[in-house]
């Protein structure tokens, strides 16, 4: 999962995987969506690939990369947990801002 992180910790990956969240694409028509190289979007999809978030399949002449979803529900699953840290850290907060807000209007 360290390696997925870190793939996951560059923004044009991880737009990349947004867009392939809509579908498989090749990679001319992910260059579509970027202003860099395609020697640049190979080496963001062999990280992709060597996190396992990502996975290549040959269409005829094309290769067209899709996202691996295992790899990304292994990741959620994670996260799930400290959901419920920040949830009650949002709650708390919540509440002490409810209350300097009716201090407030009680000053006026």
């Amino acid at each position: 999962m360290d390696l997925a992180f870190r793939a996951l910790a560059d923004p044009s990956r991880r737009e990349i995987i947004g867009l392939l969240a809509e579908r498989s694409r090749t990679v001319s028509e992910l260059l579509e969506h970027f202003e860099f190289t395609q020697p640049a979007l190979s080496k963001h999809l062999r990280l992709l690939r060597e996190a396992g978030l990502v996975a290549v399949e040959d269409d005829g002449r094309f290769r067209r990369y899709r996202i691996v979803g295992e790899a990304l529900g292994d990741i959620t699953t994670w996260l799930l947990h400290y959901r419920r840290f920040w949830t009650g850290r949002l709650d708390a907060l919540g509440g002490v801002l409810d209350r300097e807000a009716k201090k407030g209007r009680r000053a006026r």
